[in-house]
């Protein structure tokens, strides 16, 4: 059932991998810190000895808890926006 599932999200992910790269990691990490550090609310509970922006930036983007699309681009100009959520976790983790 993982597979199907799995082929279900490839089938609809047109550009790039059914997953999130390394490359967007970090530029979703890298941003999302410089908006924790600038004062924006934090979206998840945390220890009280986490006070790293990165760190809490890595954490919300394991949770996945921001709201926010990737958008991949070809050369010839042709694009597709992906929500996050279905590049970091399974459809059946979401559903439960």
């Amino acid at each position: 059932m993982i597979s199907l599932l799995s082929e279900e999200l490839a089938d609809r992910i047109f550009i790039g991998p059914p997953k999130l790269t390394r490359f967007e990691k970090a530029r979703i990490i890298g941003a999302r810190a410089l908006q924790i550090s600038l004062g924006a609310p934090v979206l998840i509970e945390l220890p009280p000895d986490v006070t790293d922006p990165i760190e809490i930036a890595r954490r919300e983007l394991e949770e996945g808890v921001l709201p926010i699309t990737i958008r991949r681009t070809l050369p010839d100009g042709t694009f597709q926006d992906i929500p996050l959520i279905d590049l970091i976790k399974p459809r059946s983790a979401r559903r439960s």
